[in-house]
């Protein structure tokens, strides 16, 4: 977007821009989301960010009335593949908070002045100052919706000490934490709870929200590990510094539709990097709007949208175990892999969390590549596929995650026995966010489009690849993953009168 058109998004208060760009004010120091209630400022008054970081460390303070903190994340990590889309992925996670700019920086190839150079080139900050605004957008959330001791929120937000929490809170939202607290709406009194018990938080994210992912996610639920509903989904996890365990409750009969985390058990460092999968997962960062305008403009996905707006891409809260899934699941049923992965979930350790029918974690790479994998059944030769995996993910010798880009993912996963361009697809989808991916010879999504195709009767003849609708072809591809699960509508009999015979 150039500068008039993000004027005309602010001047509109276009909900759904915010946190894909922050209006700074000259004449007040304070920045803004783009739908902040307040007087729009005079176009030259205004400078632009991408980041909240970028105006932080401009001078400006963030706007009390609109919080612009408290917002979605923008799509466009997932979108760009390029070193700061993938850094910013990372940074989310937060990889600064444990392995510092340095790990960062080893992680995508570069030196840490180099990414320095690159980040503040193109965000307008560089890592530090996009990882303490990721920090403050923590603590921001937590001082609001829970009743943690400020010291305990320090530490889980990524603080090194409550001294910077406290400086950075008042210098990004010119309020102490606890005044910040006290402006919460539906701050509750109570004790706080230690490290481990359970919180709860509202989850934003932008409408419309299609809640079929919920049951996207429950068809291939894991027994112990997982378990779903069409309007709900928990499972336990393991975390770097240990077991979490959380759930997640839609509720669309509720003013706002709000979606609900509560989190049974964390360790509360590994809070930030919880939060951040539990939004890919949701895919909470996503512009519906966007997506479906591009999607209906093509005629075999019109109905399909009118009937699903808001439809979201299922991310991965793991990495390795979303490439087992699909190692597993390529070319056969969702039912079947939900069998075998069921079988293989009884190499997995006990959580040391157990709660709600949870009581397993999916196994690790060292598990499964140690016996785990005799307890499938199947070829001999896609048994012998998982365990070459599952060996080199153990080992270190191959290692993926958010911060892969398209190409990267290729050059590591397609050597491993077993593995084709459905497999990277299937996991750039899901680990990287990657929204452009379609899966041609997938049979579920050739279904789908007979299945569109039945409805459409027009003479339009779009490509087979969906090129029309790039860059969203992930998002086409749940349309038709949808459409050819979709039971199919029985023709009525008509009553035909027998024949007399003469």
């Amino acid at each position: 977007m150039d500068f008039w058109q993000r004027y005309r998004a602010i001047d509109a208060r276009d909900s759904r821009f915010d946190g894909q760009f922050y209006t700074a004010v000259r004449t007040t120091g304070i920045y803004c989301r783009p739908s902040c209630p307040a007087r729009t400022p005079k176009a030259a008054n205004v400078t632009f960010y991408e980041t909240s970081a970028a105006a932080h460390d401009a001078g400006y303070r963030a706007c009390k009335r609109c919080l612009p903190e408290a917002v979605p994340g923008t799509p466009a990590w997932n979108v760009r593949q390029d070193i700061a889309g993938r850094a910013m992925r990372l940074i989310n996670d937060g990889v600064i908070n444990r392995d510092g700019v340095e790990g960062l920086a080893a992680r995508l190839g570069y030196s840490a002045r180099q990414l320095n150079r690159i980040l503040s080139q193109e965000l307008g900050a560089g890592p530090l100052s996009l990882a303490r605004a990721s920090r403050a957008q923590t603590a921001r959330t937590l001082l609001v919706s829970t009743p943690m001791k400020l010291a305990d929120i320090a530490f889980a937000s990524g603080f090194s000490s409550v001294r910077q929490f406290n400086d950075t809170m008042v210098e990004v939202f010119a309020m102490t934490p606890t005044a910040l607290r006290a402006t919460a709406r539906h701050h509750r009194a109570g004790t706080a709870p230690a490290a481990g018990t359970s919180l709860t938080l509202s989850l934003p994210y932008r409408e419309p929200f299609d809640p079929g992912i919920f049951a996207f996610l429950a068809v291939r639920a894991i027994p112990g590990v997982e378990a779903g509903t069409p309007t709900s989904y928990a499972r336990t996890l393991r975390l770097p510094h240990g077991d979490a365990r959380f759930s997640v409750n839609y509720d669309g009969g509720t003013p706002g539709r709000p979606l609900i985390l509560t989190i049974g058990a964390v360790d509360l460092r590994d809070l930030p990097a919880l939060l951040s999968r539990v939004r890919r997962l949701f895919d909470l960062d996503a512009d519906p709007v966007a997506i479906d305008g591009a999607l209906a403009a093509d005629p075999r996905l019109t109905d399909a949208v009118v009937r699903a707006p808001g439809m979201r891409m299922p991310g991965a809260v793991d990495p390795q175990e979303l490439l087992v899934r699909a190692m597993i699941g390529q070319q056969i049923t969702v039912a079947a892999a939900r069998t075998a992965l069921t079988q293989l979930s009884a190499a997995g350790s006990p959580s040391l969390v157990p709660g709600e029918g949870l009581d397993r974690l999916f196994p690790t790479a060292a598990e499964i590549a140690g016996s785990g994998y005799t307890l499938l059944r199947g070829p001999q030769r896609r048994i012998d596929a998982l365990r070459s995996a599952a060996s080199a993910l153990a080992s270190g010798e191959l290692d993926f995650g958010y911060g892969d880009d398209m190409p990267g993912l290729e050059a590591k996963l397609l050597p491993l026995p077993g593995v084709g361009p459905w497999t990277v697809g299937y996991v750039a989808m899901r680990v990287l966010g990657a929204p452009d991916v379609f899966l041609a010879n997938d049979a579920a999504v050739r279904n789908g489009i007979r299945a569109l195709a039945a409805e459409h009767a027009g003479n339009h003849a779009p490509s087979p690849d969906f090129r029309e609708v790039s860059p969203w072809r992930s998002y086409a591809t749940m349309h038709l993953w949808r459409a050819a699960a979709a039971p199919k509508t029985p023709v009525p009999k008509q009553n035909v009168p027998e024949k007399v015979m003469p």
